[in-house]
């Protein structure tokens, strides 16, 4: 694999600036007009930290569909978590980077026939069913599969509901499908839920896994081994949020229920590894006053940015978002009611319905934080406007701690020596970088990922979220 832009890679900074002077030193190159994301790979560290002194117990496998950016997987796989995988592509992209197909969950209850064929090929052996007829075509197609069974257990307030497409009923479908797998043949090895993405009603972890253990009991009963609960997703991500309480519940009901180290357990967070960890940075290119009867004064701004719906901010339509601007340079004065609008020609593109706003000018900056979650993903070119590009930084002690953690190596990352037109936002192409000297890039190390995993959860920032640690040198003028 090879570093095919030097912009591609991580920018170790050091203790002088903060998150917002690192975008304020883009926008501000007056050379930058396009949207632009910051991504602080530290950000996905803590969590990590923070995963595991809250639920010890539980072993993550990042949702890929969440945000699949090269070096979000890459950050993940170097830190040994496992991945949850929808489809063949997603698959690939992840053992493209090194990762073990053993540290993969099919966890789409309805597959293609070709992505059965395909997991079978390149041996990634577990994946969840919820119903009939997916028993059968496994049968057909990957006999010696390992099935998880998923169960629906819906939360009462969750940011997505999942379980009016996904999930068997536990008490009366369940026990039927554990009957018919066993008929088929098939090795049922555990049991999965997902209460829904961005769960707000923590106890229905609590329920779910009591559900999980009468399957448990009658899958032994049947003739099953069951050793795998999967706790789904549900995790919040955002800045300010914490899982605390989710945690809580759930250790006490593995407790409860699970006591012992015979089952492993594993869970499926996305938004909580990757909301906080990218800020976007949007430019206004276009304003209109909205006057009152006649020619009366502005009653209304509406401020034309450069990224929208269809762009990073499909995830108010398809995440049911709520996003916070956040002028760049602080204003002054009366508050006015002002709309925000993305790029396109379309009427919905509208990314703020009603704020209050300081008058901005154009080519100002409005900023949005948590937006890490079911964005670039989903994002389209729409109308010609471009999806925004992300810059990777780091700072010197996550920098030490990644640095020879497979899939990541040295050359990464950029230590002080960033071009200019870089330091701008300016996408650039890089043709002098050499290829990653990786020679264990077809099988991650366990090893070296353990003593990765010590060493960053040593780190004494545990208990507190590292500041953003940034620097930027000074620039000459571009010619």
């Amino acid at each position: 694999m090879k570093v095919m832009n030097q912009d591609e890679r991580i920018h170790v900074l050091n203790a002088t600036s903060t998150l917002m002077s690192v975008i304020q030193d883009i926008a501000s190159s007056g050379l930058q007009e396009e949207a632009f994301y910051v991504l602080d790979i530290g950000d996905i560290v803590q969590k990590y930290q923070t995963w595991n002194k809250m639920m010890p117990r539980v072993k993550p496998y990042y949702a890929v569909k969440c945000n699949d950016h090269i070096t979000v997987l890459e950050v993940l796989a170097s830190l040994g978590i496992g991945f949850d995988c929808a489809s063949k592509n997603e698959i690939n992209k992840v053992l493209d980077i090194g990762v073990d197909s053993s540290r993969v969950i099919f966890a789409n209850p309805a597959k293609p026939a070709s992505h059965i064929r395909h997991a079978a090929t390149v041996g990634v052996d577990l994946m969840t069913v919820d119903n009939e007829s997916e028993l059968y075509k496994i049968k057909k197609l990957f006999p010696t599969a390992k099935i998880v069974l998923r169960i629906r257990c819906d939360s009462e307030v969750a940011q997505c509901q999942l379980g009016m497409k996904f999930g068997c009923d536990p008490t009366y479908e369940a026990p039927a499908l554990l009957q018919l797998a066993h008929a088929l043949g098939l090795d049922v090895v555990g049991v999965s839920f997902h209460v829904g993405s961005g769960c707000q009603d923590p106890p229905v972890f609590k329920r779910a896994i009591c559900h999980a253990k009468g399957l448990f009991d009658l899958a032994s009963k049947i003739g099953f081994k069951p050793y795998l609960l999967d706790l789904g997703g549900g995790y919040p991500g955002d800045k300010g949020t914490s899982i605390e309480k989710i945690a809580n519940v759930v250790n006490r009901a593995l407790a409860e229920y699970f006591p012992t180290d015979d089952v492993q357990v594993i869970a499926e967070p996305g938004r909580f590894f990757v909301a906080s960890a990218f800020t976007l940075a949007t430019a206004i290119h276009s304003k209109r006053g909205v006057r009152s009867e006649g020619n009366g004064p502005v009653i209304h701004n509406m401020y034309y940015i450069n990224d929208g719906v269809y762009g990073s901010f499909n995830c108010l339509l398809y995440d049911h978002q709520h996003v916070t601007p956040v002028p760049l340079i602080p204003g002054h004065g009366k508050l006015v009611p002002s709309s925000i609008w993305g790029p396109t020609c379309d009427g919905l593109d509208q990314v703020v319905e009603n704020v209050m706003l300081h008058e901005m000018d154009l080519g100002e900056w409005i900023v949005f934080e948590n937006m890490g979650a079911y964005t670039l993903p989903v994002a389209s070119p729409f109308n010609g406007f471009p999806i925004p590009k992300v810059h990777i930084v780091a700072n010197q002690e996550i920098w030490v701690g990644l640095k020879n953690c497979l899939p990541l190596t040295e050359e990464h990352f950029v230590i002080g020596n960033t071009p200019d037109n870089l330091q701008l936002g300016l996408d650039i192409g890089g043709t002098d970088v050499n290829a990653w000297a990786n020679p264990g890039m077809g099988l991650m190390v366990s090893p070296e990922l353990s003593s990765c995993e010590e060493e960053l959860l040593s780190v004494e920032s545990m208990d507190s979220p590292p500041p953003y640690l940034c620097d930027y040198v000074e620039i000459n003028p571009i010619n």
